[in-house]
């Protein structure tokens, strides 16, 4: 177990006994995906002091589960949303300055097995070309048959027309969302994973803090605070029924749900299926849903579905229907389509969809189609909604609304537009692309500190070594076998039966740095929800 700790390092007792000290924070934020990390990372590259708590693992939920791309929405161009298309585009570019060894432009292609579709989609996309103006990747091109054959081998050459070429981005979500937390802790802020926001308090009939609880060892801890924000993606309902807002604290009404979720699966199968460093977009499939085919790292994600859920599973499972869906569509467009016995892995993500509020005292502001802010008479502020690629511009507009509320001091917008998340390598430094396997690149300018570590050179499989568990431990707040295999590194969403095979060496790495329970046995079952296919 460490004794020593260093700067940048994520000892967990030291971590609690900051929580544990006596002091009121500007800002306390509940939810540690991209939207509240987002947050956390903006107030306190603005000088706000600030908490964070995560009931589970940083990007555990929604944040850890996206298609991967970073995009400015082409199919809201399709809808007449230009602004929300601009704020995307813009904030494509920001993020792919800010973290290019986690971000990084990706051709795409649109296969066209009808005489018009080139030139249909293709004007599209020469619009959203001139929408990104210099923020563009790369220009969209018309391409023939033979073309289109070129740069995508593997598509169903049957009736294909030609194609078109454009581009948008790519990016890995969960080391991401790392990103962010540690460059935020970099700037003062206190992050804090497998700690439960149980209950919010109050005074003056205003919200002054949180009550939170360790998961690991059950201890409670009060936090006070001048501004609470409630960043729990498609579990912000949970928080706001414990918000007594309409008796100033001292009483619970029924608060109606702001989310609708809305589950999309995800099929990961080898390179071979796509066979390049190009992706395939079908804009509209069979039931008009958009089908992607994506290389990363060093694998191929299908998806996804769009299918409404009633509850609120920590770890869905695809429904059968989601599952034909993908396949049966993957098996129209590509030469050699996977089958169940194909599957490395499939998971599933909850979108939160904000759902219209009443004015029945609560203050609602939606801010964009694609996120809400909505702050209640108590003052407990809930954002819900949006994408990744947009997380930035949300972080924004939440803090200007605190301020528009007097729970915090304004202060400009625009301290994150340039700021580099931790282990963006110097510039003109070259950085591996993501559809690669991922390895020792995948840190960035990090990799000498990584490649320090005990256990550089032992390999516990393909793109992950001993030195890889032991820094996730030491710089990257993880604790179970899970927060190393599904979110440190990405392999149970690449392969979960190589994930299996290494969890027990990763699990005696963890308890050496540690002492604390990595939780083997829970994680060999969740393996098996990552190799589940209903059929």
């Amino acid at each position: 177990m460490l004794t020593d700790i260093q700067p940048g390092q994520t000892h967990r007792a030291t971590l609690m006994a900051r929580l544990a000290e006596s002091r009121q924070y500007d800002l306390a934020i509940v939810g540690g995906g991209a939207t509240g990390l987002g947050v956390a990372l903006d107030a306190a590259a603005r000088g706000f002091s600030v908490v964070l708590v995560e009931s589970h693992d940083f990007a555990k939920g929604t944040s850890s589960r996206a298609t991967k791309l970073v995009h400015g929405g082409v199919r809201y161009l399709a809808q007449g949303n230009i602004g929300l298309v601009r704020e995307a585009l813009r904030e494509r570019t920001t993020l792919l300055n800010n973290a290019p060894h986690l971000a990084q432009p990706l051709p795409f292609i649109m296969p066209s097995y009808q005489w018009w579709e080139t030139p249909f989609y293709g004007v599209g996309l020469k619009m959203y070309d001139a929408l990104a103006g210099k923020a563009g990747l790369g220009p969209t091109e018309f391409l023939s048959r033979s073309q289109t054959l070129a740069m995508l081998p593997t598509a169903l050459p049957k009736h294909l027309c030609g194609g078109v070429k454009y581009w948008d981005g790519q990016f890995n979500d969960a080391r991401l969302a790392l990103a962010l937390a540690r460059t935020a802790a970099s700037r003062g802020a206190l992050l804090l994973n497998y700690c439960r926001a149980a209950d919010l308090h109050y005074q003056g009939g205003k919200v002054a803090g949180l009550v939170c609880e360790d998961t690991q060892s059950g201890k409670t801890y009060r936090i006070d605070a001048r501004c609470v924000v409630n960043a729990a993606g498609v579990w912000v309902d949970e928080l706001r029924q414990k918000d007594g807002d309409a008796n100033g604290g001292d009483g619970r009404r029924a608060t109606k749900p702001m989310v609708a979720p809305s589950q999309g699966v995800h099929i990961v199968v080898d390179r071979e299926y796509l066979g390049g460093d190009v992706a395939l977009m079908v804009p509209k499939t069979a039931d008009g849903r958009v089908l992607f085919a994506v290389p990363w790292l060093g694998k191929v994600i299908l998806g996804t579905t769009d299918t409404p859920r009633n509850d609120l599973a920590r770890e869905p499972l695809p429904f059968k229907e989601e599952v034909d869906f993908i396949l049966n569509e993957s098996a129209r467009y590509l030469r050699r389509a996977p089958s169940r016995a194909d599957v490395k892995s499939v998971w599933v993500g909850l979108r939160p969809l904000v759902k219209p509020q009443d004015e029945d005292g609560d203050d609602t502001k939606g801010l964009s189609r694609e996120h809400t802010v909505l702050v209640s008479r108590s003052g407990l502020v809930t954002v819900t909604g949006g994408k990744w690629t947009t997380y930035r511009a949300m972080a924004e507009d939440v803090l200007r609304r605190c301020a528009e509320k007097d729970l915090l001091q304004h202060r400009p917008d625009g301290v994150t537009t340039h700021l580099k998340l931790v282990g963006a390598p110097m510039p003109g430094v070259a950085v591996q692309s993501i559809c690669r396997p991922p390895g020792i690149h995948s840190y960035g300018g990090e990799q000498g500190l990584v490649m320090g570590l005990p256990g550089a050179q032992r390999a516990l499989c393909d793109g992950l070594t001993e030195a890889m568990v032991r820094f996730a431990a030491r710089f990257e707040y993880a604790v179970k076998v899970e927060d190393v295999l599904a979110r440190r590194s990405r392999l149970l969403f690449l392969d979960a039966r190589l994930a299996a095979s290494v969890a027990t060496q990763v699990s005696e790495i963890l308890q050496q740095e540690t002492g604390l329970d990595p939780e083997l046995d829970a994680f060999m079952a969740l393996t098996q929800h990552y190799l589940h296919l209903p059929s």
